[in-house]
């Protein structure tokens, strides 16, 4: 069982933005950038390309609309995306907020308190359509 589906059963906590029978959207608890959101299907599968053509264009189109919402959260130049999922072996979409290209190089991280990952949370949550 991979953390992820730990989170989506509810047995870690997370800071959730959205969720439908088949997705669950929620803030990376390191993130690169402020709104960093990871997008993650319920369904535990290891590889994006071994998901069904169905399920990787539900997986696009819930994470187009996250990205929306966050759009609307966060100030940026452009939500980045980016899918490589090395270091959880479940498919994960990562939502970047970016205004300069080493916010996608998972090497430069920010620190947010509680406080701010519950209210950017909530805004994006928010926004969510």
């Amino acid at each position: 069982m991979s953390i992820f589906t730990k989170i989506i059963t509810g047995e870690i906590p997370s800071y959730k933005v959205a969720e439908d029978d088949n997705f669950i959207a929620f803030l990376d608890i390191n993130p690169n950038a402020k709104g960093h959101t990871l997008v993650v299907p319920k369904k535990e599968e290891n590889k994006i390309f071994d998901l069904s053509k169905e399920d990787y264009s539900a997986l696009m189109d819930f994470s187009f609309r996250v990205a929306k919402a966050l759009e609307k959260s966060v100030i940026c130049k452009r939500i980045g995306m980016s899918v490589i999922g090395l270091e959880v072996p479940h498919v994960h979409v990562h939502l970047v907020p970016t205004n300069i290209m080493t916010d996608m190089q998972f090497t430069h991280k920010v620190k947010l308190t509680k406080d701010e990952f519950v209210g950017l949370a909530e805004s994006i949550s928010s926004n969510f359509e």
